[in-house]
């Protein structure tokens, strides 16, 4: 588990596939402290297990099913890519709880400066759009982020400057793909709301036609 504060900037040194998994090898600096191999790492948001590390790198393995659900199937030699480690219990929880596990893939639609701010947003398939609210939590290649509009198809966040020069997001530009992982809590409700109307024939068009909801 995993907060959404970026620790550091890593440089992807080689990715190559081999077999049913692809290697994965991050230069860095920060997060291959303290580090031992089998621990997990964020690496844009998606939780890989480390499998070798040194005092300038991490090697990581991932499953075809990781690459296929996330952006690191376009990442290429020298990229660049946001790395946090592993949630210890006794740290202070500053963003919002990340599992590492990317639910979809969005695109940068719009980017525009609000005063020392950037606003951002974000095309989303409805499905994924549909868990995301106003004034909510949402993680975007790992970094825990507020949202600050939302329909069913596009979200906005506004980044300040801190956090753009410390993550990856001052690469982005209008196109870019992104991973997302929308909040857990609203993952829970949904599935809840999902197993009441199978289970009981409840729904929310027939609540309001019966008089219980004003819509």
């Amino acid at each position: 588990m995993f907060t959404g504060l970026i620790e550091e900037v890593g440089v992807i040194r080689s990715l190559y596939s081999s077999g049913s998994m692809t290697h994965i090898v991050i230069g860095c600096s920060k997060v291959n402290k303290d580090i031992a191999i089998g621990d997990s790492v964020a690496v844009n948001g998606a939780c890989l297990t480390v499998t070798s590390a040194s005092s300038s790198s991490l090697s990581f393995e991932a499953m075809n099913e990781t690459i296929a659900r996330t952006t690191l199937s376009e990442k290429r030699e020298n990229d660049r890519v946001n790395l946090e480690r592993a949630l210890l219990l006794s740290s202070r929880l500053g963003g919002h709880l990340v599992l590492g596990h990317v639910d979809t893939v969005a695109t940068i639609s719009d980017m525009r400066d609000d005063g020392g701010a950037r606003i951002y947003t974000f095309s989303i398939d409805r499905e994924n759009g549909n868990l995301i609210v106003e004034k909510g939590s949402v993680s975007i290649d790992g970094v825990s982020l507020t949202v600050v509009a939302q329909n069913s198809d596009t979200f906005s966040v506004s980044v300040l400057p801190f956090t753009r020069k410390e993550t990856i997001m001052e690469d982005y530009h209008v196109g870019t793909k992104v991973n997302v992982e929308t909040d857990i809590i609203g993952k829970y409700v949904e599935a809840l709301m999902n197993k009441e109307e199978k289970t009981s024939g409840i729904t929310i068009d027939k609540l309001s036609q019966y008089g219980f909801l004003h819509r």
